[in-house]
């Protein structure tokens, strides 16, 4: 990142525990930015300097108001904090967001499990207490983790309730005397989470949140389950926290992983679950803690749903969204009842209006009400200009904005706006005409890491999905177009001959299952599988089988061959790859001292399309997706574009064309590597403005 500094300034509360957080923070950060510098300030809080309140009865700002008011007056940049210390709703002028991979959200006993006195900080802390040791008796304790357990020692408390993950922190887990799972004491959700405070606006820690949340997504859900579309079945299925309304149908709900946390928002006429501006702070909060979040609305999500006003509760903090629309009452009445809303001979068109004003007040439907809905024209764009002139010479403005809208929903959708007197100029023939206010308004699509840009996404079917859903999460806008096919090719393998296979890839992984399947063979009595990263082991876990040997850090096929030559000697391997992947793992296992054999599984063939996609940015997630993109469009269609390849085989392919890669991922992860180019691009953006 770059900006109005290079330095940037995170504020703390001087205590060890804090210290290790915003270390661990700044270190984090600073993998990330290599070129700024990150600095720390210690502040004391009222918390720190009052050590007798019980916190039963402190402020809700009781470990934050000092840090808060040095981001706020620009002391620091940001501040660092335990997430379960921030007061709900944080201070006017603030925002945050969540640090991913938090850590263990259990209590821990500290002390003698047959205590005499316990200390207790909170009142959950303390009904357990009495549940679990009615006998003893309960007195408030003060201080930082270290300064509790000397309380301990020194026989103040013959046992303390504290936070596992703090221990584990400081290196003290062999003070725990228990770990208190979940169902016999619910912690809070943030325990354990670390959180980032910033003042709300600011364009260069929005830019760094961008890397650590996901783009929510608005999913109509049709009338019925079978009325809500793939697109929608599919953010459905990877769903963190739902917000879902009343539906008509809600078999919907069973489409979302058993751990999706399921939050009722609907409302009926005179009966709403939640205000409206409590739905957007639980929408704006839930996607702040990094979670993927999905709002649920019955029918199609841009019709009389309040769409526009969640969404802008989302943009006024910069956080990226996407629309998918469902099918909705009005389509499935007249699909279902052959009374359709257009008919040659019949009817030309309709028009939809709500006679209910917000407050729930009922509004007029008269001629002249009717008149100022908008208008759509379909199949109309090249008489639009003779539309027009009627339009006008009927009483309309020529001043009336108007839009052009051409493959809506697609990745070659594009709007072009104008007044009924100056209309742009058209090439298309086929789109829609709009004629109305409505259509100076729009969302806006240039937020999150990828700002709304167009990521060609070549990779096989395999790998697809995990790069759509991550171009999803930082706001892109994915151009599908697998370039290559994986075609296995089925042997007659004997696995008992083996004590080990190879498998390098998740799309090795898959096409190793459709043998499995084939040959009905049970699972059993397969050898031990080493793999060369968390890709492929979890392709692996997908299909019930484990990775019994996998690289510490160096995740490609130098890394497998360094962690298995100490144990292969006289090992029988069989290694299966693609016809692309060489023979360089065999050999080097052959010279650790194992017998290899060496088998194709799999091949790659092209798999062509029409013509080159419009992208800002391509992904290429193996050689032969190069070599096919070449074929096919030349490496011409690659000028002035970002590329990004995972790993220094494609990277090769790419400079064998003569094309350099903006971004390399080293780590063999669809996932990961789409991080890194959001990390790319958000510092480019920093440095260029653009």
């Amino acid at each position: 990142m770059n900006g109005s500094s290079t330095v940037f300034r995170a504020g703390t509360r001087n205590s060890p525990l804090a210290l290790w957080q915003v270390n661990h923070v700044l270190a984090r950060f600073g993998a990330l930015f290599p070129q700024v510098s990150f600095q720390s300030l210690e502040l004391e809080t009222p918390g720190d300097a009052d050590r007798t309140t019980d916190l039963r009865e402190s402020p809700a700002d009781f470990f934050t108001k000092t840090l808060d008011d040095a981001v706020l007056n620009g002391t620091v940049d940001f501040a660092v904090h335990s997430a379960k210390d921030l007061p709900d709703p944080v201070a006017d002028g603030l925002d945050w967001f969540w640090l991913p991979a938090a850590g263990d959200r259990r209590d821990v006993l500290v002390g003698s499990l047959e205590p005499g006195t316990i200390g207790v900080s909170s009142q959950r802390r303390a009904e357990y207490a009495q549940s679990r040791f009615p006998a003893a008796t309960q007195l408030p304790i003060r201080g930082n983790i270290e300064e509790r357990i000397a309380q301990v020692d020194d026989g103040t408390f013959d046992l303390i309730i504290m936070a596992g993950v703090a221990l584990q922190r400081l290196g003290l887990e062999d003070r725990i005397a228990e770990w208190i799972p979940l169902d016999e004491l619910d912690t809070p959700e943030a325990q354990g989470a670390l959180t980032i405070t910033f003042r709300k606006g600011d364009a260069r820690m929005i830019a760094m949140r961008n890397l650590f949340v996901k783009a929510a997504a608005f999913v109509g859900a049709g009338v019925t389950e079978g009325h809500c579309t793939l697109d929608g079945i599919r953010a459905l299925q990877t769903a963190d926290v739902c917000l879902y309304d009343a539906l008509m149908d809600d078999s919907l709900l069973k489409v979302l992983p058993e751990s999706t946390q399921k939050i009722y928002v609907g409302k009926r006429q005179g009966a709403h679950s939640q205000p409206q501006d409590e739905i957007n702070r639980m929408l704006c909060d839930e996607v702040r803690k990094g979670k993927r979040v999905v709002r649920l609305k019955g029918g199609d999500a841009g019709i009389f749903g309040r769409l526009a006003e969640e969404v802008e509760a989302l943009e006024d903090l910069s956080l990226a969204n996407r629309v998918i629309p469902g099918i909705s009452a009005m389509q499935t009445a007249a699909a279902d009842t052959g009374i359709l809303l257009t008919r040659r001979g019949v009817a030309r068109g309709f028009s939809v209006m709500t006679p209910r004003l917000q407050g729930g007040d009922v509004a007029p439907v008269d001629q002249a009400a009717r008149a100022g809905v908008p208008v759509v024209f379909f199949m109309s764009v090249g008489i639009a200009q003779q539309l027009a002139e009627e339009l006008m010479a009927d009483g309309m403005s020529g001043n009336t904005p108007c839009a052009f809208v051409f493959e809506a929903g697609s990745d070659r959708e594009e709007v072009c706006r104008g007044t009924l007197a100056s209309l742009p100029e058209i090439q298309k023939a086929v789109g829609l005409f709009i004629v109305g206010e409505i259509t100076r308004c729009g969302f806006d699509r240039t937020l999150g890491a990828f700002g709304g840009k167009q990521i060609l996404l070549t990779c096989s079917d395999a790998l697809m999905p995990q790069a759509v859903q991550a171009v999803y999460d930082f706001g892109g806008r994915p151009v599908v177009r697998p370039l290559i096919r994986l075609m296995p090719v089925f042997h007659c393998l004997e696995f008992f001959k083996y004590d080990w296979i190879a498998l390098t890839s998740p799309s090795a992984v898959r096409c190793f299952h459709e043998w499995l399947l084939k040959q009905k063979f049970d699972l059993r009595r397969l050898p031990k599988i080493m793999s060369v990263g968390s890709g492929t082991a979890r392709a692996l876990e997908k299909i019930g089988l484990g990775c019994d040997l996998i690289p510490e850090s160096d995740f490609s096929g130098k890394g497998l061959l360094e962690a298995a030559a100490p144990i292969v000697n006289g090992q029988n391997i069989l290694r299966l790859r693609s016809q692309k992947a060489g023979t360089t793992l065999a050999e080097g296992l052959r010279a650790a001292g194992a017998d290899v054999d060496d088998v194709v599984l799999y091949e790659n063939r092209v798999v062509t399309h029409n013509r080159c996609p419009e992208f800002d940015a391509v992904f290429f997630a193996s050689a032969s997706a190069v070599e096919s993109f070449v074929f096919q469009w030349g490496a011409d269609a690659l000028a002035k574009k970002t590329i990004l390849a995972i790993g220094g085989p494609t990277r090769a392919a790419l400079t064998a064309v003569g094309c350099k890669a903006d971004v390399v991922g080293e780590m063999a992860t669809v996932e990961k590597c789409l991080f890194d180019l959001a990390c790319w691009l958000t510092d480019r953006k920093e440095k260029t403005g653009i």
